[in-house]
């Protein structure tokens, strides 16, 4: 198992590096966002970082952007949103990672109203970073998300997704599939329906309303029984430790959670 944290894009990534080193994380997963992670800012530096991520004995996992719109209703705003997550993957390949991270489209403003029309240009967006992947030999792993996002949430949307999609991986997010399901069983049952499919996990906790992003044991999620189900279909990849404290303590108290609940047993 390798475990990984996630940079705060406000800082700079050289910083990051440095830092989740001394913590003796195993990789950066790198969030490609503005101000600091911005696909040109990265481009830019792409030598001084793949010689820190060297120094430092830490591998690469990139996220793509979060915050933008690829299937806005707005075809300006889409497009140019679909321009910069291709540009993002183009970049996160030059910077030797193997495998990216991303966002399902989300439904935003009217799209709720119309979910028919913005399913199919997420579907289009898909289609085209897939095939891009391909070209540059990298897996995608999409991300399940929480329930506002009304794409890539239940179950049932991934098997239609992955039906399509056939070479896409499922990054498992505990706090996304945590958001109004406290029980857990939206969680157990993405692993249970998809645990071949699973190439990346992001751990983190919450209450069940909102992705709090927590420390592992702060939140509602079972973490023990989830590990069980995830050692039960074999899994044995990487971990990203999605967990937002100002205390990075928090991010090793989780990972020395986690990794004791795999050597169980």
């Amino acid at each position: 198992m390798h475990f990984g944290a996630m940079n705060f894009p406000v800082t700079p990534v050289l910083d990051e590096i440095e830092t989740f080193a001394r913590l003796g994380f195993d990789y950066l997963e790198l969030a490609m966002d503005p101000p600091m992670a911005h696909h040109s800012i990265l481009s830019s530096s792409q030598v001084a970082i793949t010689r820190a991520l060297k120094v430092n004995g830490l591998g690469l996992v990139c996220h793509l952007p979060t915050f933008l719109t690829t299937a806005d209703l707005t075809e300006s705003l889409r497009r140019i949103s679909v321009s910069e997550m291709r540009r993002s993957l183009e970049v996160a390949a030059e910077l030797g990672t193997k495998k990216v991270v991303l966002h399902p489209s989300m439904a935003s403003g009217m799209g709720p109203f119309v979910l028919d029309t913005v399913k199919g240009y997420a579907f289009e967006f898909l289609s085209a970073m897939v095939d891009a992947a391909h070209m540059l030999d990298v897996t995608i792993c999409l991300e399940n998300m929480f329930p506002r996002n009304r794409l890539g949430v239940e179950p049932d949307d991934f098997e239609e997704i992955f039906k399509t999609f056939p070479s896409l991986k499922l990054t498992l997010d505990t706090g996304h599939a945590n958001v109004d399901d406290r029980r857990g069983r939206r969680l157990k049952a993405l692993v249970s329906r998809f645990g071949q499919r699973i190439g990346h996990l992001h751990f983190s906790d919450n209450q069940g309303k909102l992705d709090d992003h927590l420390a592992v044991g702060q939140g509602t999620i079972n973490f023990a029984e989830l590990v069980r189900c995830l050692k039960g279909v074999g899994y044995d990849d990487s971990v990203t430790l999605e967990v937002f404290d100002k205390n990075r303590q928090m991010l090793v108290e989780s990972r020395k959670r986690i990794k004791a609940m795999f050597a169980d047993g």
